[in-house]
């Protein structure tokens, strides 16, 4: 059993939204500490949305100081669009992580799944009550990338996986 108080930080890449979750685990016992999303000006240069992630990322871990994250791999939809922002986001958060010294743990949406609610292709509704239920949220947490983030956060703190980036 950890001793110390752990802060977790989960992230969902986004281009246009960023989802994070923040818990805190103490002997065993996982709490909600934070969630949303971090939203980036529509139509504003591509360059100025990634600087608001990682500022917007920045003072997130000034402010809660976590001890590790988790971070969504990118699944590749049809979309190519809509893929190639998100990866440019994500090397902005994984870059952002490095230079913060915040250790990085990446999952698959089929391990967070696996985690979270005990097999890899639960729906979106199971996966946010499932967080709900074991953070002990009065309601499901929305959006629904910030719910993904708690996921990817707990998901970090069920499982001891060695892969740090």
């Amino acid at each position: 059993m950890e001793s110390a108080e752990q802060i977790i930080l989960g992230i969902d890449p986004g281009y246009a939204d960023m989802g994070y979750g923040l818990i805190s685990r103490f002997r065993g016992h996982d709490r909600c500490l934070a969630y949303g999303s971090l939203r980036t000006a529509a139509g504003a240069p591509t360059g100025e949305r990634l600087k608001d992630i990682h500022d917007g990322l920045v003072r997130l871990i000034e402010e809660f100081r976590p001890s590790k994250a988790a971070v969504e791999r990118l699944f590749f939809s049809k979309n190519a669009k809509t893929a190639i922002p998100v990866a440019e986001a994500r090397g902005v958060i994984l870059l952002c992580l490095s230079q913060q010294e915040v250790p990085c743990v990446e999952f698959s949406p089929a391990e967070v799944k696996m985690a979270v609610c005990g097999h890899g292709r639960a729906d979106k509704p199971e996966m946010q009550k499932m967080v709900q239920v074991l953070l002990g949220l009065e309601r499901m947490p929305k959006p629904d990338d910030a719910a993904d983030a708690l996921a990817l956060a707990l998901a970090l703190v069920s499982t001891n996986v060695p892969r740090v980036v």
